[in-house]
């Protein structure tokens, strides 16, 4: 299983506990967390629980800063057949990794996609993220294009990596859509859904946070659409913006003041048009600001599992 960690250092203790309560059998998986090239302890917090824990390994990735160039160098040095990915600030449930590999029963299957669910939140953004699920793998399953799994909760059997090569280590967003579009488009495999191989990731809790997220879909639209020719999403308008805000002052905010004071609805259902006028806002900002840099048209080979180095760094 593969992490790539930046500054992890707040993240760390977390995700360790939730590694080490796996129902996986321990002397079956091996937990590669690969610094990449932090500022903090992160680094010396690996380190040490390395040295308590057998199937935890320090990995570093210092050349290139981005978090699939970090996933390379865990899928370099990987020992076992199967791959595993998630983040720092994930925390997988108990039976993730059983549920996980499941699928890879059936030999056709190259990925599994598990489901991404929301931590617990306190504040109002956190918890309308939470009402609508928005973190779901559902979402990304269901692109017109082609199917693909998020990062956060994703299996890829290595033995496809050697068909289609690593993923490209200068793209800083939308990595997992190609990577997972090459395997799907370029050969045989197919995927699967696991729906009980639960990952639990924060929400972004304030509004700084939130564009942030949308901004870079939308840079990964960009992206996506340089890669692959994949349509991109209509920019906001004033016109549209003025729109959509007239409409729910007019319509939406009226009907649903009503189902609050019937007790029929949340006050979150009150703002969820100005929170996704918002996230369309940034993401179409995103979208207009970014070019796919040329180095990120690279994509690494990766040489037969039987042949590759799998040592320590």
């Amino acid at each position: 299983m593969i992490v790539p960690i930046y500054n992890g250092e707040a993240d760390l203790p977390g995700l360790l506990a939730a590694l080490q309560a796996q129902t996986y059998p321990r002397d079956r998986v091996e937990y590669l967390l690969v610094d990449n090239n932090s500022g903090d302890r992160t680094a010396d917090l690996i380190r040490a629980a390395a040295h308590n824990q057998p199937n935890i390994r320090l990995l570093q990735e210092l050349a290139v800063q981005s978090s699939y160039a970090a996933r390379n160098c865990g899928i370099r040095a990987a020992r076992h057949d199967l791959l595993a990915f998630t983040d720092a600030d994930c925390r997988p449930i108990p039976a993730w990794l059983e549920q996980l590999v499941q699928p890879f029963q059936q030999p056709t299957i190259g990925l599994v996609v598990g489901e991404i669910a929301g931590l617990p939140g306190a504040t109002w953004l956190e918890r309308h993220a939470e009402r609508h699920n928005v973190l779901s793998q559902k979402f990304t399953l269901a692109h017109p294009f082609c199917p693909y799994g998020q990062t956060a909760n994703l299996a890829i059997r290595k033995v496809a990596l050697t068909e289609v090569g690593l993923f490209r280590p200068y793209l800083t967003t939308g990595g997992d859509a190609d990577i997972c579009w090459r395997i799907l488009r370029e050969t045989e495999w197919q995927y699967a859904f696991a729906a009980q191989a639960v990952i639990r990731h924060r929400h972004r809790a304030n509004l700084r946070e939130f564009r942030s997220q949308w901004r870079r879909y939308g840079r990964s639209n960009r992206y996506l659409h340089e890669l692959y020719g994949v349509p991109l999403m209509r920019e906001l308008t004033a016109a549209t913006a003025a729109r959509r805000l007239g409409r729910w002052l007019l319509k939406e905010l009226p009907r649903d003041g009503l189902k609050l004071a019937l007790g029929r609805a949340d006050w979150l259902d009150l703002v969820r048009s100005p929170i996704d006028l918002v996230g369309y806002q940034a993401r179409s900002h995103g979208q207009q600001q970014a070019s796919l840099p040329p180095e990120a048209r690279q994509i690494e080979p990766f040489a037969s599992p039987d042949t590759h180095s799998t040592g320590d760094r």
